[in-house]
């Protein structure tokens, strides 16, 4: 998923080695506690006031170990909020689309499944007044590592100063020295199934 591949430096290299050792981490853990921590998120983040006053949310659909969003999603939509998924463009920056229920997503390539609804444009992430990503680690400070493909950065960097950016993670994935660019965008708070951490 890389359009500008990372510099290999230093800096690249500290994050490939991280990333290697969470995604090996992601791996071992059981469909179970996959679920269980899923639950736990969702719970979290709907009882967050940040998300309770939230009329539009962008989310993401989860892949893999990645901690699960699907009840999630289905639930904030029952709670009357409009929410929003990414569609990964061909130079990795992401449109976005509204989430309609489980039936309004496609598989899409690369294992990910998107919404099938009309296309509202890159800038649709500024509509937003909760954001919801993906990653593999955050730092004390609130430096989040993605997979590398840059299109999370690009994405938050159209998110209005001040909107809760919130990125799910397992509680053991938080606290890293993230190693940090110039292009990579902090986020404002962790949720975890233990609870959410605001930076």
């Amino acid at each position: 998923m890389q359009s500008n591949p990372e510099p290999v430096g230093n800096s690249g290299l500290a994050k490939l080695a991280l990333r290697d050792q969470l995604l090996t981490a992601r791996r071992r853990r059981s469909l179970v506690a996959v679920g269980a921590a899923a639950r736990a998120i969702a719970d979290e983040l709907l009882a967050a006031p940040e998300v309770r006053r939230a009329a539009t949310v962008a989310g993401y659909v989860s892949v893999g170990s990645e901690p699960g969003t699907t009840a999630l999603l289905d639930r904030l939509v029952d709670a009357g909020k409009r929410v929003i998924l990414p569609v990964l463009l061909p130079d990795n920056d992401l449109d976005w689309s509204t989430y309609h229920g489980g039936t309004s997503l496609a598989p899409a390539g690369r294992g990910l499944l998107e919404p099938l609804g009309p296309r509202l444009g890159v800038d649709a992430i500024a509509t937003a007044d909760a954001v919801l990503v993906p990653g593999l680690a955050v730092s004390p400070t609130g430096q989040r590592l993605g997979r590398g493909g840059g299109s999370y950065d690009r994405a938050l960097a159209r998110v209005p100063v001040g909107t809760f950016t919130c990125v799910l993670l397992y509680a053991d994935e938080t606290g890293h020295p993230v190693p940090t660019e110039p292009h990579d965008r902090a986020v404002t708070a962790v949720a975890t199934p233990e609870g959410i951490t605001r930076f």
